[in-house]
């Protein structure tokens, strides 16, 4: 038997190559390098096998991963290529890139689908062993079997031994720290992960049968990879089904996919590779990191932001491209020429299979958008390019569940839903059915309304009145209907103005210190709504952006909400309330009202004796008496507004119109809804 020894060549030129390409982040990676070497290995001598070079059987090559519990070992064997004494110097004790590209340099006309770079994911080995052995014999005739053992230092061994076939046998004798990879279940959620679709068949314990209550071995080997996945074949031999089937052993559980896009292309760079349109709804976060990636059948990762843009990433399915490295960092993958062009190349393919659903079956592609909507509008927002090829497909769907596109929609509510100031306004709802009151106003007039409610909404609206500056978006809430779609038509108050100004306090008294209201008035129809709760366009669509994370936004979140109460001066109900204002408050107010139109007078005579006068010139006497009658007067109309505020206390319409406006908003709850229903009974026993 003969024995060498000797130290592995590791050179300053050629280890920095090995650290740019195996930064492992993660220890568990050994095994997927040490399949696939050996898969690369099986590939390599069926490669010489086509060619001729190799004429003896090569019988079965599956790779087979053996786990010895006693021993704390792993065996992965392959009846590849196998090596050389020659061969472990080279591409062993010698760690350099020569071996692959020696291989392709003298096969390229002749193999396809070699994975990885063969020898270099072998140091990985060391990350979990104390010991690592390598039992090689090389397909060349006549060839020595030979062991290679190394205990993770320099030194290393070779001595020849028997070995009946070709091929090699990788055993890692697990250190203390790496236990946790002695156990099936870890080794096979290894296999799963990163082998599952390697083209050469990976064995890995045995089938197992349910008999006499127990699951036992059927001493049939236990293939854990699909050789020939579905993104491997060709579109022209599968079916839905097939695609489908495919869906659900990547995502079991999950409700099928919409449709898919199978990409196969072989220049300027190779990519194949299925991608699925999930139904996506509200929350999107849920939908990320689903995309699976391959470099020839071998998993790389499933965190694919940076080689795709991140709205892709709402996408699910697997990408494989030999041109992605498997061993980088993610800033080096976003760096990398061939990564841009791929992502690109899908970006593009993606917003053309949508385009071809929207021409080709458009009824189809409306029922399917509002599962598209939240991916389409976040690809739109995120991406230029994507939005100009998607902008002319993209859908609004009104309340009437009638889809249109952005140019259908503007030619359909132009005439109507132009205002006095030549604005064409897009009425939305975000809640069909807490905003019926105000849709139902909108319609009413003629008007049609939008629902967006979808999460990236805000940011589609601001975007959309951006870059077409004759729309503008409110939703029915926001005012009165009158006011949201101005005409030059205007309604005449049946209220003077100091009528409007009395009534105020009388519809505060009913609101809570914590509610923040602006009280007003507005000359509307008869027919209209006494009370009409609305809140202010501006401000609600900067906290909706805030609470998304719009830039800039921050400082609107933290304010408390706001709403406008709008009175209708012209309604009946508003009327009589008046009637019995004036009436219950006549006595008290004239007094008062007299007293406040003489400090008026005192104030307008005194301002103007000071008119044409500097600051410095007016005497202190005169400045002393002006803030003398300011003081009076806020006095004064502290207590006419008391005086109003009483009869407004003792009024259950007040309450019962400002409740009704309320649960028109769907804002009245627990117990003031418990008490309006009270309230309403009282009433209508009256």
């Amino acid at each position: 038997m003969s024995i060498k020894t000797g130290k592995i060549g590791v050179t300053t030129e050629n280890i920095f190559p090995i650290i740019k390409k195996f930064l492992y982040s993660e220890h568990e990676i050994f095994l997927r390098e040490l399949v696939s070497n050996a898969v690369d290995a099986s590939q390599k001598v069926k490669a010489l096998a086509q060619s001729g070079e190799f004429k003896g059987e090569l019988g079965d090559l599956t790779i087979q991963v053996n786990l010895d519990k006693e021993a704390k070992t792993l065996t992965i064997s392959d009846r590849g290529l196998g090596m050389t004494s020659e061969e472990i110097d080279k591409y062993i004790n010698q760690i350099a890139f020569s071996s692959a590209n020696d291989f392709l340099d003298k096969y390229k006309d002749q193999i396809e689908n070699i994975i990885g770079h063969f020898g270099l994911g072998f140091y990985s080995s060391f990350m979990v062993s104390e010991k690592v052995e390598i039992h090689t014999k090389s397909w060349q005739e006549g060839a020595q079997a030979i062991k290679w053992s190394c205990d993770g230092s320099p030194e290393f061994t070779i001595e020849n031994i028997e070995k009946e076939q070709r091929g090699t046998d990788i055993v890692l004798f697990f250190d203390a720290e790496s236990q946790e990879f002695i156990e099936d279940a870890r080794i096979e959620g290894l296999l799963n992960r990163y082998c599952r679709f390697l083209p050469i068949p990976i064995g890995f314990g045995q089938e197992q049968e349910w008999k006499e209550d127990k699951m036992v071995d059927t001493g049939k080997n236990k293939i854990i990879n699909d050789t020939n996945p579905v993104w491997k074949r060709k579109p022209a031999d599968l079916k839905d089904k097939d695609y489908q089937e495919f869906y659900q052993k990547l995502y079991p559980g999950q409700t099928d996919s919409m449709f898919n896009i199978h990409l196969n292309v072989d220049y300027p760079f190779n990519l194949t590779g299925i991608l699925y349109f999930p139904k996506i709804k509200k929350n999107f976060d849920i939908q990320k990191n689903k995309i699976q990636l391959y470099s020839n059948q071998v998993f790389v990762t499933d965190s694919v932001e940076g080689i795709v843009p991140e709205y892709m990433t709402l996408l699910h399915g697997v990408l494989d491209s030999p041109d992605i490295p498997l061993n980088v960092s993610r800033s080096y993958l976003q760096g990398d020429p061939n990564v841009k062009k791929i992502s690109s190349h899908i970006t593009k393919k993606v917003a053309d299979k949508l385009k071809d659903i929207f021409k080709n079956d458009r009824e189809q592609f409306e029922k399917k958008w509002d599962d598209l909507k939240l991916f389409v509008n976040y690809g739109m927002l995120s991406d230029d390019k994507f939005n100009d090829r998607l902008k002319e497909v993209a859908l609004y769907k009104n309340t009437e569940d009638k889809f249109f596109t952005f140019e259908e929609y503007k030619n359909i509510v132009k005439e109507n839903q132009t205002d006095k100031n030549n604005k064409i306004v897009f009425l939305y709802t975000h809640n069909s059915d807490e905003q019926y009151s105000f849709i139902q106003a909108a319609k009413n007039k003629g008007y049609d309304v939008l629902v967006l409610d979808g999460q990236l909404d805000p940011h589609i609206i601001q975007n959309l009145e951006t870059k077409d500056t004759d729309i503008k978006f409110a939703r029915v809430d926001s005012d009165t209907i009158d006011k949201l779609v101005e005409k030059d038509e205007v309604f005449e108050s049946k209220l003077t103005s100091e009528e409007e100004k009395d009534l105020t306090p009388v519809f505060r008294s009913h609101l809570k210190d914590k509610d923040f209201y602006i009280v007003s008035f507005q000359a509307m129809g008869e027919e209209d709504m006494p009370i009409t709760i609305t809140q202010s366009e501006f401000m609600r669509r900067m906290k909706d952006m805030s609470e998304m994370g719009g830039g800039g936004m921050g400082f609107y979140g933290e304010l408390p909400d706001s709403y406008n109460m709008v009175v209708n001066s012209n309604h009946p109900l508003v009327g009589q309330l008046n009637e019995a204002c004036v009436k219950a408050t006549n006595v008290d107010l004239s007094n008062v009202k007299a007293e406040l139109k003489e400090l008026g007078e005192q104030k307008e005579a005194l301002e103007t004796l000071q008119k044409d006068k500097k600051e410095e010139e007016i005497p202190q006497e005169e400045k002393d008496k002006m803030e003398e009658i300011t003081k009076k007067t806020e006095a004064v109309e502290k207590q006419k507004e008391g005086i109003l505020t009483d009869f407004g206390k003792d009024q259950k319409i007040v309450s019962q119109l400002i409740d009704l406006a309320l649960l028109a908003n769907g804002m009245l709850k627990g117990e003031p809804l418990s008490k309006f229903v009270k309230r309403s009974v009282e009433l209508i026993e009256k």
